[in-house]
């Protein structure tokens, strides 16, 4: 679906707190204090196929800011970053589906209510479910439509951004519905000071006069791992590229814009609040999104490092 929305499919297993547990059995309680409160943090990772089977794509790097977003929250996982990760790939394993997407979860357990979540135990998941693009094979090859909504991006002073933290994905839960409602298929943010920052799930890329930029950190978003990813590919590329902040305006006059991330991938902009994005072509978001593809199947082997292999 456009949207980003999906049925999830059950698969065989979902990891629970050290065990494997069968799909129709991973269940908390209604009173499970992060449900209330907010107070979780995940990491969405993809499995590709690859001539050598699956591989998890940055599975050290997705472990890692999971790690830290744990700290942020003084959260205690109890699982080292090498349990973490031998469960991630024992789960493609036992699910057995090549192409996936891995969804770690850590939240404050049942125990006692109340806004001080310290007295509760923290539990950890993953699960993994199969999903398609997130925008859509019609956004990475066509474009999506975008609008900058009326919601500023959370601003660091109220949570940290940088922390993937449930709690955050309500303001992006808000500026998708406000998009879509108003027939658009995704939202873009700006923040407290009124220059771009990211859309609800997604970092933003703009290419002007063949220069490519991003917002930097301190404009209030979060450091994507595909974003990251992108900016290798520019030096690989040849481009020039910059962290700059950018205004409303400015995404209207871009020769082009893409999203990025690891729901999304690469995906096209080809137009924002009605204005069409540049002359309707885009040879080097093309370029990065072809790398990006070829990289994460495999079939590049200059990041093959990026590339985690499952095994039988």
């Amino acid at each position: 679906m456009r949207d980003g929305a999906t049925e999830v499919k059950p698969l065989k297993k979902i990891w629970m707190d050290g065990r494997f547990v069968d799909w129709n059995d991973a269940k908390i309680h209604v009173l499970t204090h992060g449900l209330h409160y907010g107070y979780s943090i995940f990491e969405g990772i993809r499995c590709f196929s690859t001539p050598d089977g699956a591989a998890i794509f940055r599975l050290d790097e997705h472990i890692e800011r999971f790690l830290n977003s744990a700290k942020v929250y003084m959260m205690k996982l109890g699982y080292s970053r090498k349990e973490l990760r031998e469960a991630c790939m024992e789960l493609v394993r036992k699910n057995g589906v090549s192409e996936s997407y891995i969804r770690p979860i850590a939240y404050s357990a049942y125990g006692e209510m109340g806004l001080n979540p310290l007295g509760n135990s923290i539990s950890v998941a993953i699960a993994s479910w199969e999903w398609g693009a997130y925008l859509g094979k019609e956004g990475a090859d066509g474009g999506v439509r975008a609008m900058v909504s009326s919601w500023a991006r959370i601003d660091s002073r109220a949570l940290p951004v940088q922390a993937k933290c449930s709690a955050n994905y309500a303001n992006s839960a808000l500026a998708k519905i406000e998009a879509v409602s108003a027939g658009y298929d995704e939202a873009i943010l700006l923040n407290t000071h009124g220059v771009v920052a990211e859309g609800p799930g997604e970092n933003i890329f703009r290419v002007k006069d063949e220069i490519l930029s991003t917002p930097p950190a301190s404009s209030g978003i979060l450091r994507g791992i595909t974003r990251d990813t992108v900016i290798e590919f520019s030096h690989d590329l040849g481009l020039k590229f910059y962290r700059n902040d950018s205004t409303r305006e400015e995404l209207y006059t871009s020769d082009e814009l893409f999203f990025s991330g690891t729901a999304a991938g690469v995906a096209k902009i080809k137009e924002v609040d009605g204005r069409k994005i540049g002359a309707g072509q885009y040879p080097i978001t093309d370029k990065i999104a072809k790398l990006y593809d070829d990289t994460v199947h495999g079939r590049n082997r200059r990041h093959s490092r990026w590339l985690a292999a499952v095994g039988a």
